[in-house]
């Protein structure tokens, strides 16, 4: 049998950062002199040791260990009760070692600081800070945030207002704060404000931030503004100076030398003209000769044909007649089937006259949405002359080279295909004609 180890304290209290003891009383119960090794183990070894590490011990005798106990203040040994063990190590005889348990019932403190990080942001309408809570005590604590701003020029807003934290771990709580009043232009203002963190209702934490409120407007946009009248005016100088001087010349020299390759195409023109004119009369003059000299009477020569070299009176080229005009408006209502128009028809007031249309306007004044067709109505047999998408025009204006002619009996007819949404209503575009009654 090696040892035997008593403690005199089995339950020990300390507090962090202070010191603790107790002693271990050793009896040598072998049959020759050993050497025992004494030391701590269990959670507390990192922070306890044995005063002296090793006694010597006649068989039979009885020698004491003192044990000191130092716990650290700090989160990485957490507040309650921590066991231990006093192991005394024989050298002659291992097996005969023994191991003395105890506790430990360590005190909690508690240790919060905060930061506002950053602790100075500049902006026009905000600025964003995060609030660091590090808890640096041995035991969980709940902390509460409120801003303050002594002034009042600013408002807060918190991610949140309370935060729990266990030993050793820190939280960011992000803020924004806004002040109250804002400017265009001016020099910058300072804006102090403090964050109050409280633990557990323990005494409140003060750190403070600041907030330095510029102007709204970028400080480039003034310089910017003047370098860019400053370019707009030297660009009209320029204009006005020298590049209108310089195209107004070369626009006149350009019209001039236009003008006398026109004058000389004319005059080449008329001198072909007149030469074709002489080539003609020669040919006409050859023609005769050649008919009279086999016995035929050359054209013209009869007295039934136009004598003495009269051109005939050209027949009435359609131009006479009496100018009108007039308008045929449309109220279709809305149809989904786009195949199906409702016609709206124009009958002439004279039947027996002609109707000419040479122009024609086309409105559309509310931009309904369908198809419009100008139809010719012949005896019942319709022909379409002119489709158009109602969306594609508010104005449109149309002028014929070749106008339209309705013979007497004939009618113009106004088709609408009217395809507006529900609450647009019915479709009202119109024609209005202008021409001539013959």
């Amino acid at each position: 049998m090696g040892a035997t180890a008593t403690l005199s304290e089995a339950g020990l209290v300390a507090e962090p950062g202070q010191e603790t003891t107790c002693s271990v009383s050793i009896r040598n119960a072998g049959q020759v002199v050993d050497r025992f090794a004494v030391d701590v183990v269990g959670d507390a070894s990192g922070w306890a040791t044995a005063e002296p590490a090793t006694v010597n011990l006649l068989p039979g005798e009885t020698g004491t260990v003192t044990v000191r106990f130092t716990p650290p203040r700090s989160s990485d040994v957490p507040a309650g009760t921590i066991p231990f063990g006093v192991r005394v190590f024989s050298s002659e005889d291992p097996a005969g070692s023994v191991v003395e348990e105890g506790t430990v019932q360590l005190g909690a403190f508690t240790e919060v600081t905060a930061e506002i990080v950053p602790a100075k942001v500049e902006g026009g309408s905000k600025a964003d800070f995060e609030v660091a809570v590090d808890n640096r005590g041995n035991r969980p604590v709940a902390v509460e945030l409120s801003p303050l701003d002594p002034e009042d020029e600013l408002e807060f807003r918190l991610e949140r207002e309370r935060a729990d934290l266990a030993p050793g771990t820190a939280a960011f709580v992000r803020m924004r704060a806004k002040p109250r009043k804002r400017f265009l232009r001016g020099q910058p203002v300072r804006h102090r404000f403090h964050v109050f963190v409280t633990a557990d209702g323990g005494e409140p934490l003060k750190t403070e931030g600041t907030m330095v409120q510029r102007q709204l407007l970028p400080k480039w946009l003034l310089p910017a503004l003047a370098a860019l009248l400053v370019l707009l005016l030297a660009l009209v100088t320029l204009w006005f100076t020298v590049l209108r001087p310089a195209v107004k010349s070369a626009a006149r020299e350009a019209a001039q030398e236009q003008n006398q390759e026109i004058v000389k195409a004319a005059q080449d023109a008329g001198a072909g003209a007149d030469q074709a004119k002489k080539d003609a009369g020669q040919a006409k003059q050859n023609s005769e000769d050649a008919m009279k000299a086999v016995g035929l009477t050359p054209p013209g020569g009869n007295t039934g044909g136009v004598s003495n070299g009269t051109v005939p009176s050209r027949p009435n080229d359609g131009t006479a007649g009496t100018p009108t005009d007039f308008r045929v408006a449309a109220d279709a209502n809305i149809d989904s089937n786009v195949n199906r128009f409702a016609e709206f028809p124009y009958t002439m007031p004279d039947p027996g006259k002609t109707l000419v249309i040479t122009d024609l306007i086309l409105q559309n004044p509310r931009g309904d949405t369908g198809t419009l067709r100008l139809l010719r109505d012949s005896g019942g047999t319709k022909s379409v002359l002119l489709e158009v998408g109602l969306s594609n025009f508010r104005d449109l204006d149309h002028h014929w080279l070749q106008a339209w002619r309705f013979q007497p009996g004939e009618k113009i007819v106004l088709a609408v295909s009217c395809q507006n949404p529900g609450d647009r209503g019915r479709c009202t575009p119109s024609v209005s004609f202008s021409g001539r009654i013959e």
